[in-house]
């Protein structure tokens, strides 16, 4: 059952294809979390804000978020005013944590009108990024995933849609991968990974995201990187530069291994410590940003065939992700150590 809303006055103005009022029903009805008995949520259409803060305020009713003394969104009790509740004005730069993008940040609060709308859309954008990823997420094409999910919202396609195509392109590079076409293997592993930025963007923009979208994208995230390293080993035959039987087999072996142990280590932080271990201190946050994933790995194995060696790429991946595994390990081992210390573990972050 959806929560109860109240809409403060209207606008006309779109945004990612649909009216504001559309947008705030659909973040409410997508919480789904139970209001305070007697409550209802407050939306001021004149504004368009961070969903960050719809999740604070369901937790905590009675809170106001508001700027510059109107009201924005908030939790307060059915049909009473809203700047009688306990108001937080965001208009003075505070910060907040926003666990689910693993970022500190000022949550975006901005008036929806024409000569704002595109502006209201890049910064809702950007406010979708993760603020802890590997460094060609975070820097080489967010530009580039803007204009596509903004094309993508413009002509009613679905984040799933975005999935489908980008899964396509993934198996598509493996089988160029597998024929040593290095090339066009990587354009269209270059496409499919702006497309994974997309579809989460897409979903997180206009509150479209699913159980099963999210399970679709993370499950081909999950599965395809060993398959990718396996082929590209394998294409080597055609290059002339085939690996020996002996160090292929070494060099698939620290790459599967080191791929999988490095995600038990991950989810064994979140498991013991309630947060991914790359939000721990900011060493975490910043190895993070060439940790040995799929990303940063397919950085090492493009330098790697512009230079005419994609042996030496594979060989150089096999280690960055032994090495990464290592750092990996040694922080975990460190993280329990605190534990045992009786010093608790907080991200940097919400210490900042």
């Amino acid at each position: 059952m959806s929560a109860p809303i109240r809409l403060l006055g209207d606008n006309a103005t779109p945004i990612w294809g649909m009216t504001n009022a559309e947008r705030c029903r659909r973040m409410a009805e997508k919480d789904g979390k139970p209001l305070a008995p007697g409550h209802e949520l407050v939306f001021n259409l004149a504004y368009v804000f961070d969903p960050m803060l719809l999740r604070w305020v369901i937790d905590q009713p009675g809170t106001v978020f508001a700027w510059g003394g109107a009201p924005v969104i908030g939790q307060i009790p059915v049909g009473s005013d809203p700047m009688a509740a306990a108001v937080i004005d965001l208009s003075d730069g505070r910060k907040l944590y926003n666990r689910q993008l693993r970022k500190l940040e000022q949550p975006f609060v901005r008036e929806l009108t024409p000569g704002t709308r595109r502006e209201i859309e890049r910064k809702s954008y950007f406010g979708a990024y993760k603020g802890v990823t590997d460094a060609l997420t975070k820097y080489l094409w967010p530009e580039l995933a803007l204009w596509l999910t903004r094309g993508a919202a413009s002509i009613g396609m679905t984040p799933n849609m975005v999935t489908a195509i980008g899964a396509a392109l993934c198996v598509y590079a493996t089988y160029l991968f597998a024929y040593g076409h290095y090339w066009t293997g990587m354009l269209a592993g270059f496409i499919f990974m702006v497309l994974d930025t997309v579809d989460g963007k897409l979903a997180r923009c206009t509150i479209t995201s699913s159980k099963w979208g999210n399970v679709a994208d993370h499950g081909v995230d999950l599965i395809h990187p060993p398959f990718w390293w396996y082929f590209w080993g394998v294409g080597l035959g055609a290059w002339g530069l085939a690996l020996s039987t002996p160090t292929f087999i070494w060099v698939m072996v620290a790459v599967v291994a080191g791929y999988v142990l490095q995600r038990v280590i991950e989810g064994l932080f979140i498991k013991d410590f309630g947060m991914d271990i790359h939000v721990w201190q900011k060493f975490d946050s910043d190895f993070r940003l060439i940790t040995a994933r799929r990303n940063p790995n397919f950085a090492i194995l493009f330098f790697a065939t512009l230079a005419g060696r994609p042996d030496i790429g594979l060989i150089a991946l096999a280690w960055w992700t032994v090495i990464s595994l290592v750092v990996h390990a040694v922080r975990l081992v460190q993280a329990y150590a605190v534990k045992r210390s009786g010093r608790p573990i907080v991200s940097w972050m919400e210490e900042a």
